[in-house]
């Protein structure tokens, strides 16, 4: 009798051949690159370094696409991007020591952000390994240990043989939900020897679905049946898993309202009735939703941006579908459900019961009308004419990338992302410098639509060099820069909070000029003619710079009072 786990496939007499003779001159940066397109990777980023040349040489070798960065950070920030818009897994190559950990902030977004990355790092020798102080060039005790923190999971090779199934295990990690960025260490004699093996072809790395308890979505569904007043908090998991129409349909058999988080920007229609779009700082909507008798929270932790700083207090029902087992009942009590959240959306829609609600797009209406009258107040209307002037000159389908910046604050909660998975931020770990070069990589994934970075001067100023990246390739990205002469809402908290500002003023380079040194069109636009300037840029192909000088203020907040 004979088992499906009994069966073999027996390779053809051509396979056999060319297992036993591979091709010469292979090494095993080969293997590395070889296992990546066995994978499905075609494209990669990274920078090189002494150690790590084994894996850039056997590029050369092979089909994949390599982008080039000039900060192993701002490489880190493309491939995180790249990983977000594609829902693959995006190759990272680095250099041992200093290469390496110059990516750390970047891999700290991408985890708190979910982003598959796949971080390939070489390491020193291996006779200089075991914690010893050899001496050797980027030599550190342990470099494994700066990245468990960070990262989803490790991966170590110590011989070539290990190679294709250490990358695969790690694809593999990086692409389980909750996504997230991934490890793989190998020496740089390992990369560099000349190797027998033959050579990688197709790879198998599924990642398994986390699939939902039946007996607590049954659950789950008698209570949303049975409420009065439900109400959802749509996270990022739903952006992830591409489950935006699922979370349409329930949201409307539920007769539901809906509240987007800042990393859920695009999950559901803005303009919907039942939208109460992204006003988590605004306290009308963390009344409403503390008033919920059932809130369904979908692919959130419900962390302290998501909770209006953590003032959120449910008085009715919580239950939350997660991925990440680690935010599951983090923060709140509730009926929690660790599940993809497309598939738990879809056994929801399966069970749930019909609502009539005829009062819920009414009340929507009128939490809506609150938080208008409260910015209307404030006289802010320089902030929503340049954030409506973005919003008209991006083209609907087109990917924005946003900066820890004044503006980028305003668009968490007042811009209409207009689609899933179309507008990024830094906000998951809240760094700096993520906006242009995320774009960079976006626009390598996919070069037929213009894509939007927006930064402030302090920011830009962390990934100007990827200037030269963006006319290298001649990437399809247009950069927004606030000009603000500092670091704008860091000026704004201090004032805030001493009186007076310290260490916030920097000096303002032309950027325009700086731009052109590059070869990239720059030109210094105003609040009126923003609009028309930007929609030029955007419609021309290839980079370009638009600097608006302007200081911005933020709405006040409500978590404060």
């Amino acid at each position: 009798m004979t088992h499906d786990h009994d069966l073999v496939l027996r390779p053809t007499a051509a396979q056999t051949s060319a297992a036993l003779n591979p091709p010469p001159g292979r090494n095993g940066g080969d293997l590395v690159v070889e296992t990546l397109a066995g994978l499905g990777a075609t494209t990669v980023f990274g920078l090189p370094g002494q150690h790590a040349l084994g894996m850039f040489d056997a590029l050369r070798r092979s089909d994949l696409t390599y982008i080039g960065l000039r900060v192993e950070n701002n490489a880190g920030f493309a491939a995180d991007a790249y990983g977000r818009i594609t829902g693959e897994a995006a190759p990272l190559l680095l250099s041992t020591g200093p290469g390496a950990l110059t990516s750390l902030a970047a891999l700290q977004e991408a985890a708190a952000a979910s982003a598959p990355v796949l971080a390939i790092s070489s390491q020193i020798p291996t006779a200089g390994l075991g914690g010893g102080r050899h001496g050797y060039l980027h030599e550190l005790p342990d470099q494994q240990a700066s990245f468990r923190g960070v990262v989803k999971s490790v991966h170590t090779v110590r011989a070539q043989s290990q190679i294709p199934s250490a990358i695969a295990a790690a694809w593999e990690s990086a692409l389980t939900a909750p996504h997230g960025p991934v490890w793989v260490e190998i020496p740089q004699d390992v990369l560099l020897a000349e190797t027998h093996l033959p050579v990688v072809t197709a790879m198998d790395a599924t990642p398994e679905d986390v699939v939902p308890r039946p007996e607590l979505t049954a659950v789950a569904a008698e209570l949303l049946s049975k409420a009065a007043r439900p109400a959802i908090i749509a996270g990022g998991g739903v952006v992830r898993a591409d489950a935006s129409g699922k979370l349409k349909s329930l949201a409307e058999r539920l007769q539901a309202p809906v509240v987007t988080t800042f990393g859920g920007k695009g999950a559901f229609p803005w303009e919907h009735p039942l939208s109460l779009q992204s006003w988590l700082e605004d306290r009308h909507t963390t009344d409403f939703l503390e008033d919920a008798d059932v809130l369904l929270v979908v692919g959130s932790g419900l962390g302290e941006l998501s909770s209006n700083y953590h003032t959120f207090k449910p008085r009715g029902r919580v239950i939350q579908i997660e991925a990440d087992l680690g935010k599951l009942e983090s923060n709140h009590p509730a009926l929690g459900i660790h599940a993809d959240a497309r598939l738990a959306l879809q056994a929801l829609l399966e069970t749930v019961d019909a609502r009539e609600d005829e009062t819920a797009a009414d009340r929507v209406h009128a939490v809506l009308s609150q938080v208008r009258e409260r910015i209307a107040a404030q006289e802010l209307t320089l902030e929503q004419d340049v954030l409506a002037s973005v919003r008209r000159a991006l083209p609907s389908n087109s990917p924005s990338f946003w900066d820890m910046t004044i503006l980028a604050y305003w668009a968490w909660s007042a811009f209409d992302a207009r689609g899933s998975n179309t507008m990024h931020s830094a906000q998951g770990a809240g760094g700096l410098g993520y906006g242009f070069p995320a774009a960079l990589g976006a626009a390598a994934a996919d070069p037929t639509r213009p894509v939007l970075a927006v930064s402030g001067d302090g920011g830009a100023l962390y990934s100007i060099a990827e200037l030269a990246t963006a006319r290298q390739y001649d990437l399809n990205v247009t950069w927004l820069i606030v000009d603000d002469g500092g670091y704008g809402i860091l000026r704004e908290y201090m004032t805030d909070t001493f009186g007076q500002a310290t260490a916030t003023e920097l000096a303002r380079p032309d950027f325009v000029a700086l731009a052109e040194s590059f070869g990239v069109p720059g030109i210094r636009t105003t609040p009126e003619t923003l609009g028309e300037d930007l929609s030029k840029a955007l419609a021309a192909p290839g980079p370009s710079v638009v600097v608006l000088p302007a200081l911005l203020r933020m709405f006040a907040p409500t978590h404060l009072d």
